[in-house]
């Protein structure tokens, strides 16, 4: 990396960098963390399109309350749950927006979500078809079934969402053996040998002393941090953390503090305020200072600035919670996750925290860590000691697949589906620039994010391509910003070059006629790849 060029403009002149898309700014600022470049794609919104997409949401609301004086007046039948007339002096059930914005803009595209599927949510899936006659407050199933529907929407990075092959059978044999519920906690009569089995091998996956399961991914975060952290300590938390942590933060009675988005500036000048000022009022240290992040942001496609998290940590003696959800099995070259990625020690993260539900297509998640942490866990958490222990089947599909990814199942083709996810991710976001659309995060990323904007594009996306037999997932408001709806496309090593192919000339065709290229800074297509099964390689050309 050229550090000393980028050094001047990360601190002299930030507003240099504000159109621009690549950004690599804190990698050569801080290159000596970094064994790898760290490039991230963040394109400023366009203004036109700012300005029209809060038009947009102008008009629907507009017409939102013309509908609603409709509906007062009996116009227009009110489908909606409201309060009632002898209870408006009580305490309101329904938030007044958060009902008008359901009533009046989710529901006129609320067919784009909520689609049932009928079949193994693999790289493609069949699709129960419904209808509504009554714009979308009810839906009819049709009797017709859409068949091989391109799945561009599970959290299925390594394919594992299958029924045949090896954990699919070893789950089978374990259903009939064991049955499926254990009706029990860990801590009473659910504790089984092979429990102990997948916390064993997932510590060792981990590189940590110690690991424990939890039966369900967001109570992992949700019920465990009130147990690391309480009253006088303080939680850094990233601004577009997931509701679980951000649940736990809030449950643990601690004062949180929260930090703009992968931002080491802002991160730092939190912690040194803490040291500084202390806790309010008192002026006392913090009982302890825990910094809140994921491994991969679900919505951003961003990958967290580990290094440089790690090196602020140790600087100023505070503690790493790490949420691994995406990342874990996603990134690296052994599928170990954002540590592995950057090539970083795991004891350096106090708490590694992840889920079972993408990467491994289970269902749970876990904690890792140093033994006395995970020995504290065990009698302090209110997941462990109260939560149904998982389900065998459950606990057979992670220990397969996990074997699988480590190569202890004797074969490489865990391995092989991790170098497939890292060139199907690659090849995706490439093209998808190429082609002019606005991507965002960063570039080794299986998430990744299409910028659509406005509320109505968002719901014909989803539309135009489920009638070309792909599969979508659309994201809105309030899930991001007002004007930052997009499209998240999840990549998986279970999606062909041919289905990749296919997906993305029905997003190219889609695009055009919705008008979705955007971006303004244009990247110059690629010479053609020769692809195989296995890899993509560049012409000597």
């Amino acid at each position: 990396l050229v550090r000393d060029p980028l050094v001047t403009m990360c601190n002299g002149n930030e507003s240099v960098l504000m159109g621009i898309a690549l950004q690599v700014c804190h990698a050569a600022c801080n290159g000596e963390l970094y064994s790898r470049p760290f490039i991230e794609s963040f394109e400023e919104t366009p203004m036109l399109l700012a300005v029209l997409t809060y038009m947009s949401y102008g008009i629907l609301t507009i017409f939102g309350y013309l509908r609603d004086f409709m509906r007062e007046w009996k116009i227009e039948k009110c489908h909606t749950a409201r309060e009632r007339e002898e209870q408006k002096d009580f305490v309101p059930l329904y938030q007044d927006f958060e009902n008008f914005y359901t009533r009046n803009i989710y529901m006129r595209i609320r067919d784009s979500w909520n689609r049932p599927i009928c079949s193994v949510p693999g790289a493609t899936f069949d699709l129960v078809e419904c209808s509504s006659n009554d714009y979308n407050w009810t839906f009819e199933y049709t009797g017709r079934v859409v068949k091989d529907v391109i799945n561009l929407g599970s959290y299925n990075y390594l394919g594992f969402a299958e029924n045949t092959g090896a954990c699919a059978t070893a789950a089978g044999e374990v259903t009939v053996k064991f049955g499926v519920g254990v009706a029990s906690t860990r801590q009473e009569m659910g504790n089984l040998d092979r429990h102990e089995e997948l916390e064993k091998l997932a510590a060792s996956f981990l590189g940590v002393e110690s690991a424990m399961v939890f039966g369900m991914g967001f109570a992992t975060n949700s019920m465990n941090i009130p147990a690391l952290v309480g009253k006088g300590c303080l939680i850094l938390s990233d601004e577009l953390n997931h509701a679980s942590l951000v649940l736990g933060a809030r449950l643990s009675s601690s004062t949180i503090r929260v930090f703009k988005h992968n931002n080491m500036q802002s991160l730092e000048k939190l912690l040194r305020d803490a040291i500084v000022h202390g806790q309010p009022r008192t002026h006392r240290p913090w009982k302890k200072i825990l910094i809140l992040m994921e491994g991969i942001y679900s919505m951003e496609g961003s990958i967290i600035r580990l290094p440089e998290v790690i090196a602020l940590k140790k600087k100023y003696k505070a503690y790493l919670y790490l949420d691994e959800a995406h990342s874990i099995g996603a990134l690296g070259l052994n599928g170990r996750g954002v540590v592995e990625y950057f090539g970083l020690d795991p004891k350096d993260v106090d708490v590694m925290m992840g889920t079972f539900t993408k990467s491994f297509s289970a269902a749970g998640g876990y904690v890792g860590g140093r033994k006395d942490l995970i020995d504290y866990l065990r009698t302090h958490s209110h997941s462990a000691i109260y939560a149904t222990t998982m389900s065998l089947p459950v606990v057979e599909q992670i220990l397969t697949s996990m074997k699988c990814i480590m190569g202890k199942d004797g074969t490489t083709i865990g391995l092989s589906r991790i170098q497939r996810l890292a060139e199907n991710t690659v090849y995706f976001r490439r093209r998808l620039q190429e082609m002019g659309f606005i991507i965002y995060g960063n570039n080794d990323s299986p998430v990744v994010p299409m910028m659509l904007y406005m509320p109505a594009k968002l719901g014909a996306f989803g539309r135009e391509m489920l009638k070309r037999n792909i599969g979508v997932v659309g994201v809105g408001f309030p899930a991001t910003p007002i004007i930052e709806s997009r499209a998240r496309f999840c990549i998986s090593a279970a999606h062909t070059k041919e289905m990749l192919d296919r997906a993305l000339d029905v997003i190219s065709e889609v695009g055009d006629l919705l008008h979705l290229k955007y971006s303004r800074h244009k990247v110059l297509p690629s010479l053609d790849r020769p692809f195989d099964e296995t890899t993509y390689e560049e012409n000597e050309e």
